[in-house]
């Protein structure tokens, strides 16, 4: 044999070598594949998946198709956390895990919610840690609730200020003026009970605030101060009026206290609700 052609046999031989080697190699990965639907069963497309690798902490991420179906290839065997996230809704996330050779389905539903990136929230974060992401669940869903009762607060507080024309006026009755405090009771109730859920919702370090998040809170210091004084001067003049004087001293203040109060507030629910 000549030298040439113990070349050839020796390069075709490692070229085999290769191949075999290869083959175990290639059969020693996996993959997770699902569909990111909404509550109603809708695929949501464009979700962001992310497959994170419990043992080296490697993300490895997708998006999800018109149908919100994605894949992730090529995943060593082990422990994963699958999460999904989408504008408008909560992050749902599940622990899969991925054998050799072997595609694992894990379909993901994502609730309706405020949109993390509305509250300041980064990609990044939303791929962080278990512990991480379950804080931001639960903060996206207590912040859920507060725009809710906020929400719901604003048909009391409307009806408070339509009475409060009544019960101001000279031949206001106490049946008026009961039934304007029963309506402002009833708005500051469900005011504070969403106020507690913004407040304790918890707190993720190093975020930011922006956009109408923060126009939201700089109006909540108004609307805020605004919910404590206006009861206050409201039963000061209350007071006055059932004594049959004519309202006087700093409960002369409890309109123009409640309609600065209530303005604040629907502008500060416009500045999330409209995105101002």
């Amino acid at each position: 044999m000549n030298a040439t052609a113990a070349k050839i046999v020796v390069g075709a031989g490692i070229s085999v070598v290769s191949l075999l080697l290869s083959v175990p190699l290639e059969a020693q990965v996996g993959a997770v594949s699902g569909t990111v639907t909404d509550p109603s069963g809708k695929g949501v497309p464009n979700a962001t998946v992310s497959v994170k690798n419990v043992a080296t902490g490697q993300v490895t991420g997708a998006q999800t198709d018109p149908a919100g179906l994605y894949e992730v290839l090529h995943l060593v065997p082990g422990d994963y956390e699958v999460s999904a996230s989408a504008e408008g809704f909560a992050t749902n996330g599940a622990r899969a895990t991925v054998s050799a050779d072997a595609r694992r389905t894990v379909n993901l539903t994502l609730a309706a919610g405020l949109s993390l990136g509305d509250l300041g929230f980064s990609l990044v974060q939303t791929q962080g840690s278990a512990e991480d992401q379950a804080k931001l669940d639960r903060r996206s869903h207590m912040l859920k609730i507060h725009q809710e009762l906020g929400l719901i607060a604003t048909v009391p507080l409307l009806a408070t200020v339509i009475s409060g024309g009544f019960a101001g006026g000279k031949s206001s009755s106490s049946s008026d003026r009961n039934l304007h405090a029963a309506l402002g009771a009833a708005t500051a109730g469900l005011y504070y009970t969403s106020a507690y859920y913004a407040v304790f919702a918890p707190k993720v370090p190093g975020t930011r605030t922006r956009g109408p998040i923060r126009l939201h809170k700089a109006l909540a210091w108004v609307h805020g101060v605004g919910m404590i004084l206006t009861p206050v001067l409201g039963a000061l003049a209350d007071e006055q009026r059932s004594r049959g004087e004519k309202v006087h001293g700093i409960a002369s203040a409890h309109g123009a206290v409640a309609t600065v109060t209530a303005v604040a507030y629907g502008a500060s629910i416009l500045a999330v609700s409209l995105k101002l």
